[in-house]
């Protein structure tokens, strides 16, 4: 008895194998690919699923970030399910009959009968019916492997890869070459500056433009998302994974739409929400309420722009690299040089925004970058609270966004910040300042906050006289 007992445990117990058999890896990665849907990370979605960490980023990089099948597929009622597979190995190996089987499971006799002699183990030598073993082999021969749309249809696969991948040329036929990329490493995107250049049309824009070309051809057809797998999906074989280059982001994987729902800032508190910032901020009609972000440029460099949401006034913060900066040969797990980490982020608002009277500092309000993460230090330091906008939300900083605006005339996008001197800098912003607003009744900005200091000077002058 115990030994017919050990025979049918074994029959339904799945044996233990590596994650890369094929016998498991499908229900093992389909695991890992849920999670991946939900926003997590190949290493943290590796751990859901129980394989090593580079398991899951082999996985999540020879796909493209994208699931090789369709995790979400339930099969119906009309095939046996895993449950009723272990029920038939448990019943088996007891010596029950097909009848008396397929009576326990609600199933047709030729059901079970064909279950038995088609998905049964046979590596011993003799049939074995292992509820693991019959699942894997239901799934093989449930697989209905198509080829892909642009490797039958080379008039298709020549028309989308021209539209993607084909060369600039001017108006008269002439042949633009553009600067030659780096190799194609599969992980990451090159540098704008040393993209090469191609037609690139969207997938959208292909898909659509067939319409046009071919209104009569049926044949020459094919969906936006069908070109994306296509270049994203390895093994499809019918575009070069490297043609992702010619996409406008130039991702070499895809990113999950859950990946930008997680929760990222650990620095911000709920207490520095900006739902907790004092109501006076929102009506404008006190100053000392400010907005701050910084302008990014080339080369990890950066400007801070502070902004008082009342009186359009603008501080800029000099930002230069620290002593020993070398670009991209950092130090790992070195301080940030750049001149705009946390620390350098700190003492240099702190430097700055220290010398405003206490009634015209009364918060600070930022995005959700790090180079606030040491904003509680700044807070203890200069007495002025920060809040956090809202992800997504930069029209809770529309005063520092249109700011921000006005300075690219200054500070372009695409060039080095770093080069402009502290006292350049100040005389950017004093040009600003000095500008007449529309939304000050034609005043400066420098000329409304004078206002406001005088009356707070004033308002000090009287509680103490």
């Amino acid at each position: 008895m115990a030994r017919r007992q050990q025979a049918a445990d074994r029959a339904i117990r799945p044996k233990l194998r590596s994650p890369g058999h094929p016998k498991f890896q499908r229900h093992v990665e389909a695991a890992f690919w849920v999670g991946i849907a939900k926003g997590l990370l190949p290493i943290e979605a590796a751990a859901v699923a129980g394989v090593a960490p580079a398991v899951g980023q082999r996985w999540f990089r020879h796909a493209g970030g994208m699931p090789p099948f369709d995790v979400t597929f339930k099969p119906s009622g009309r095939y046996l399910s895993f449950a009723e597979r272990e029920e038939i190995a448990l019943l088996w190996v007891q010596g029950k009959g097909v009848r008396e089987i397929a009576r326990a499971i609600g199933r047709d006799p030729g059901t079970v009968s064909r279950e038995l002699r088609r998905n049964a183990a046979t590596r011993g030598g003799k049939l074995e019916y292992r509820a693991s073993v019959a699942q894997w082999k239901a799934d093989m021969a449930a697989k209905r492997p198509k080829a892909a749309k642009l490797v039958t249809n080379p008039r298709l696969h020549d028309y989308v890869h021209e539209r993607l991948a084909g060369q600039i040329t001017t108006a008269d036929g002439k042949v633009i070459r553009g600067p030659q990329p780096p190799r194609f490493t599969g992980i990451n995107k090159p540098h704008r500056k040393h993209r090469g250049w191609s037609a690139a049309w969207s997938p959208e824009q292909i898909s659509n433009r067939l319409k046009v070309d071919f209104p009569e051809d049926e044949s020459m057809r094919i969906s936006h998302e069908a070109i994306y797998q296509s270049l994203y999906i390895e093994g499809r074989g019918a575009l070069k994974r490297e043609l992702v280059w010619c996409l406008r982001t130039g991702r070499a994987l895809r990113a999950p739409r859950e990946r930008a729902r997680r929760k990222t800032w650990a620095h911000v508190t709920p207490g520095t929400l900006i739902s907790e910032r004092p109501a006076e901020a929102e009506d404008r009609a006190v100053s000392g309420h400010w907005e701050g972000d910084l302008l990014i440029g080339l080369e990890r460099s950066a400007i801070g722009t502070v902004v008082d949401r009342t009186t359009k006034y603008t501080i800029l913060v000099h930002l230069p690299r620290e002593a020993g900066y070398r670009y991209k040969e950092t130090i790992k797990n070195g301080p940030a040089l750049a001149g705009y980490g946390a620390l350098t982020m700190k003492n240099a608002l702190t430097n700055t925004m220290s010398t405003l009277p206490a009634q015209l500092a009364r918060s600070l309000t930022w995005d959700r970058g790090k180079e606030m993460s040491a904003h509680a230090a700044f807070t203890i330091e200069t007495g002025i609270p920060v809040f956090f906008a809202d992800p997504h939300s930069p029209r809770q900083r529309g005063t520092n966004e249109n700011t921000n605006g006005l300075l690219r005339q200054y500070f372009p996008k695409g060039t080095d910040l770093s080069r402009w001197s502290a006292e350049k800098v100040k005389a950017v912003a004093h040009a600003l300042n000095t500008r007449p607003r529309k939304s000050l009744d034609w005043k400066t900005p420098a000329e409304a906050f004078n206002e406001h200091l005088l009356l707070v000077q004033q308002a000090g002058v009287a509680s103490t006289g």
